[in-house]
């Protein structure tokens, strides 16, 4: 049953494992209450950097968490796209369900890494161990999905009729016959 899968098919459905359910919970728990769901743990260094070096107020500050878990939620739609896709054998052989890792990869990045900087920024060591990993896991997995080909699908060799029997159309002309000495 598992033969055909792939090594980043396999590493995609565990990231996806991971991050569906935890992002998920943290976009949720930030849409219910944004102010307290900002400052928990695994956005605490987003909130502390907002509203020491930026200096916003309270209802840009509920904006930005908003933007935050929009931005959580849409790398947990990607994954999610990502799962449906390679439930299809076709679509897992071929690599196609690549695409939707692919975005879900660099947005989930971009993220991780810019809640890694806020982080080192504002001095929370937990905020930067939590967005460190995660973001060596998207890194990680991205290496394994640039360097891994999909399977390249079985050639089939077609065997030609003799020269005599195939039509009119696909016999050489007579200009492109070599001419030899005793062919004048």
């Amino acid at each position: 049953m598992f033969r055909n899968w792939r090594i980043g098919s396999v590493n995609g459905a565990l990231l996806a494992a991971y991050f569906i359910p935890v992002w998920t919970l943290v976009a949720f728990s930030i849409i219910v209450a944004p102010v307290h769901g900002l400052y928990e743990r695994p956005s605490v260094a987003v909130a502390l950097y907002l509203s020491d070096h930026l200096q916003m107020a309270g209802m840009d500050t509920v904006r930005a968490a908003w933007l935050l878990a929009l931005g959580r939620l849409t790398v947990v739609a990607f994954f999610v796209i990502y799962l449906a896709l390679l439930c299809i054998p076709r679509t897992r052989k071929s690599g196609g369900s690549d695409e939707a890792l692919g975005i879900a990869l660099a947005i989930g990045s971009l993220l991780s890494f810019a809640s890694m900087v806020m982080a080192s920024k504002v001095g929370e060591m937990a905020a930067l161990r939590l967005h460190a990993t995660e973001l060596l896991l998207l890194l990680g997995a991205a290496i394994v999905l640039v360097i891994e080909k999909p399977v390249a699908p079985p050639k089939t060799v077609e065997a030609g009729a003799p020269p005599n029997l195939q039509p009119a159309s696909l016999q050489p002309l007579a200009l492109e016959q070599a001419e030899l000495l005793h062919n004048r």
